[in-house]
Order: structure tokens, then C-alpha cells, then sequence
């Protein structure tokens, strides 16, 4: 309960406009004060996954899905980050793995590539939340298809073309 109230302070802070919504923008800001700097296409890929009413923007209720999405990330990357600021590659395929990814060596290797900003085998804690909501924005995009959750999909060009501009980070 007090997690909740906390949380909606912190809400009624970044939606300076008092609108009842934030918008990508003011999620970005909010972010960077707490030393997360994620790029606004990502912070965008965030309100897209959790906006249930597709207004583009989102509500408190959206916000406590998004919060505890992040809070499942955040604990899998500090289980084992060990103090140092960072996830080794192995490290990142046992965390993501903790969240219920499950994926192939050239699948993850090629993420992981993807999100590794320094392009030196390490991913900070921006770093491994971009890939977990690229990751989750992806499952949730393949499970729209996967209607008989057999864990296959087949699309025509309209579909792969729909999926490849919603996912898109």
C-alpha cells in the first residue's frame, strides 16, 4: 500500500500538466533524473506496451504495470550484477532467463549485440531495461499471432510489416 502512494506522487510530479497522464517525454525526464537515460523511442516502446486504452499516452494504472515490469528487471539485473555496474553477456542470458525469456544462442547473442551500447560485452542497467522491453514488446507482439499457442506464427507481408513497425525501437 505505502508503495502505491509513493508511487503516486511521483506520477503527480512528472504530470506537470495535471492531465492524469504522462506523456513519453515526461516519462524520459523522469527517467533521466534517476540516471536512466533511455533513447525516447524506447521510452515510447514503454507507454506502447503498457497503454491499454492506445491513447499514447499513459495513465497511473498503466504506470503500476509498466512499475512492475521494471521492478522484476531491475531485481533480476541486481541479483547479479555483483557491484559492478554491469551484466556480462552470461550474466545477461541467466537474468533475462530469471524474467522468463527463453531464447536461442543466435537469437540472444544477436539482442544482446543490439543493446550493448559500448559494444564492449556489458550491459548497464538502461542497457538491459531496453532489451528486456524490446524482448517483452516482442513476446507480446508474437503471442497476438500465436493464437493457438503452439509457438510458431506464420505472416503474410501485411502482418510482418504491421509487426515490424510496432516493435520497432
Amino acid at each position: 500500500m505505502e508503495d502505491s502512494v509513493l508511487l503516486r506522487e511521483w506520477f503527480d510530479r512528472v504530470d506537470s500538466g495535471k492531465t492524469g497522464s504522462i506523456t513519453a517525454t515526461q516519462l524520459k525526464s523522469a527517467f533521466a533524473i534517476g540516471n536512466l537515460n533511455f533513447p525516447l523511442s524506447v521510452v515510447q516502446q514503454m507507454i506502447r506496451m503498457y497503454d491499454f486504452d492506445r491513447n499514447g499516452t499513459m495513465s497511473f494504472e498503466e504506470f503500476l504495470a509498466l512499475n512492475k515490469f521494471l521492478v522484476k528487471v531491475q531485481q533480476a539485473f541486481s541479483d547479479l550484477e555483483r557491484n559492478r555496474g554491469f551484466l556480462a553477456t552470461n550474466d545477461v542470458y541467466e537474468a533475462i532467463s530469471k524474467i522468463g525469456f527463453v531464447l536461442d544462442s543466435p537469437a540472444f547473442y544477436t539482442a544482446c549485440e543490439s543493446f550493448d551500447q559500448k559494444k564492449n560485452g556489458r550491459l548497464h542497467l538502461d542497457d538491459f531495461i531496453s532489451l528486456c522491453i524490446f524482448l517483452q514488446s516482442a513476446r507480446n507482439m508474437f503471442n497476438a499471432f500465436d493464437t493457438g499457442k503452439q509457438g510458431r506464427v506464420t505472416l503474410d507481408l501485411n502482418q510482418f510489416v504491421y509487426c515490424t513497425a510496432s516493435c520497432r525501437i
